[in-house]
C-alpha cells in the first residue's frame, strides 16, 4: 500500500459545524479547500462528543469504549478541577500518529489531545497544570519534545496569555509555520481552540464565535502560504475538520444534589465528599452515572427510579435514559450504570451541594469558568449537529462532495493517505474522497 502524499497536515479546528458551511463557503481559505478539493457534507460525531474522546477517535478509527478515551476528564469525584485525559499511554491500542513513526516518517503535534508522552518526533502537548504547584511551561516541557518546546517558547512564547484566546491559538499557529518550514514534518497534528471557546463563552451563533472562524480562515492560510514557501505545497495534503459542534444551553442539572439528598453521597464537616455510592460524571450534554459497587442493588433501585421519576417530568432537562449496555452500544463507556441525555437547551455539571437546576447567564459565565452558554457532549441523533471534514491536494479527489460519513471514518482514511495501516477498525477508508 503506497503513500498518496508526502506531507499531511491536519488542522482540527475545535467546534467547526456542518452549520457553518455557508460561512465557510465566503472565506477565501476556506473556499480554496473545498473548490480545489473534497468535503464531506456533514460527518457524525461520536458520543459522548467531547473533545478528547473525539480527537482520540479521528486518530485511531474507533469508538470510545474501544480506544479508551471515554471522557475529557477522569472520573475522581468531589476534585473541583478533576484531571483529564493528557496522556498516550490513556489509549488502547495504536494511533495515526504511532503507524506513521513505525514507518520512518517524520511526526509533529501542536496541542493535539491526549499526546502526553506520546512517540512524536515534535511534540507540543495539550495538558495545563492542575495542581497549584504546577507551571504551564514545565508541565508541557516534561510530557512533549522539550528541545523543540523550548525553542518555540523562546520564540513565540510572548504572544501567550496564558490558556486565553485567541492569544493560545495565535502562539499555536506561529509554532504551526515555524515547525512547517525547519522541520518538513510528513504528519502534522494541529488543533486549535478558538472557535470552541467562544461558543462557550457567548453561544453558537454570537458574533465572536463568526469573528474565531474569520481568524480560522487568516490561520488557515498562512499555513497554506508557508507550505507554498517552502515549495512543498505540490506534495502536500490539507485536511480541515471539526470534532464536534456545539448546542446553545443556558440551564445547568446537577443530579449529585440529589444523589447528596438521598444520601448517595455524603461528605465532611467541611463539605467535601468524604463517601459516594453513586455519581453523575459529566460528559456536558450527556452523563455517565456510575454506582460505586455495581453488586449493591439496593443504590441500583433507588437510583433507577430517581432517573424515571426525572424522565416523567418535562421540567427536569433529562431527555433520555440508556442503560449500560445501550450506552456501549453507542461507543460510550459500557461500564457505567446508566448513561443520561440532556434535552436541548441544558447540561450537566458536577456540584453536589445547592440546586439542583440553575439558570445560567451571561453574568454566571465571566464570573466562574464552569458554566458555559453553548455546550457539546450530546448524541449524534440530535438535530443540526454534524461536524465537517474537508481536504485538498495530494490524493484528494478535486471537485467532490460527499453526502455523509462518521467521525470514525476519518482515522482510516487519513492512514490511506500516509500509506500505513490502523488495523481492524469500527470506522472504514472514505473512499470516494481518494484519488486512488
Amino acid at each position: 500500500m503506497g503513500r498518496l502524499t508526502n506531507h499531511l497536515i491536519v488542522i482540527s479546528f475545535d467546534c467547526l459545524s456542518a452549520l457553518d458551511f455557508p460561512l465557510l463557503k465566503t472565506l477565501p481559505h476556506f473556499r480554496t479547500i473545498l473548490e480545489d478539493g473534497a468535503y464531506v457534507e456533514k460527518v457524525e460525531t461520536i458520543y459522548p462528543s467531547v473533545t478528547y474522546p473525539c480527537h482520540t477517535t479521528i486518530v485511531t478509527g474507533n469508538y470510545p469504549n474501544r480506544h479508551g478515551i471515554i471522557n475529557n476528564t477522569l472520573l475522581q469525584p468531589g476534585r473541583t478541577s478533576p484531571d483529564w485525559n493528557w496522556f498516550r499511554s490513556s489509549i488502547n491500542g495504536t494511533t495515526l500518529y504511532d503507524e506513521a513513526k513505525q514507518a520512518n516518517l517524520t511526526t509533529a503535534a501542536l496541542l493535539w489531545p491526549v499526546t502526553g508522552k506520546a512517540n512524536i518526533d515534535y511534540n507540543l502537548p495539550e495538558i495545563f497544570p492542575n495542581r497549584p504547584w504546577q507551571n504551564q511551561v514545565l508541565v508541557s516541557l516534561r510530557n512533549g519534545s522539550p528541545r523543540y518546546q523550548w525553542d518555540l517558547n523562546q520564540r513565540f512564547g510572548h504572544i501567550r496569555k496564558g490558556l486565553n484566546q485567541p492569544e493560545l491559538d495565535d502562539f499555536v499557529l506561529e509554532s504551526t509555520l515555524h515547525t512547517i518550514k525547519t522541520k518538513k514534518p510528513n504528519l502534522m497534528l494541529v488543533h486549535f481552540t478558538d472557535l470552541d471557546t467562544q461558543r462557550h463563552d457567548y453561544g453558537f451563533s454570537s458574533n465572536e464565535a463568526f469573528a474565531a472562524i474569520e481568524r480560522h480562515n487568516d490561520r488557515l492560510g498562512k499555513i497554506i502560504a508557508s507550505l507554498k514557501e517552502i515549495g512543498i505545497y505540490e506534495n502536500s495534503t490539507i485536511v480541515v475538520l471539526g470534532d464536534h459542534s456545539a448546542l446553545n444551553e443556558n440551564k445547568a442539572l446537577n443530579l449529585n444534589v440529589l444523589f447528596h439528598n438521598h444520601k448517595l453521597i455524603t461528605t465532611n464537616a467541611k463539605g467535601k465528599i468524604n463517601n459516594w455510592k453513586s455519581y453523575c460524571k459529566s460528559c456536558d450534554g450527556s452523563a455517565y452515572i456510575y454506582v460505586n459497587d455495581k453488586n449493591d442493588l439496593d443504590t441500583c433501585n433507588i437510583v433507577k427510579k430517581l432517573l424515571e421519576s426525572l424522565l416523567t417530568d418535562p421540567s427536569s432537562g433529562i431527555e433520555r435514559i440508556l442503560t449500560a449496555e445501550e450506552a456501549a452500544l453507542k461507543g460510550a463507556d459500557g461500564s457505567c450504570t446508566f448513561m443520561i441525555e440532556a434535552q436541548k437547551g441544558y447540561y450537566f455539571l458536577e456540584d453536589y451541594q445547592g440546586d439542583y437546576l440553575k439558570n445560567i447567564t451571561r453574568e454566571d459565565v465571566l464570573a466562574d469558568k464552569k458554566y458555559t452558554l453553548a455546550c457539546h457532549g450530546y448524541s449524534p441523533e440530535k438535530p443540526d449537529y454534524s461536524t465537517i471534514f474537508m481536504a485538498a491536494g495530494k490524493g484528494i479527489r478535486s471537485k467532490t462532495m460527499v453526502p455523509q460519513a462518521r467521525l470514525i471514518d476519518e482515522g482510516p482514511t487519513l492512514a490511506r493517505l500516509l500509506g500505513v495501516d490502523l488495523g481492524d477498525t469500527d470506522g472504514k477508508i472514505i473512499d470516494e474522497l481518494l484519488t486512488v
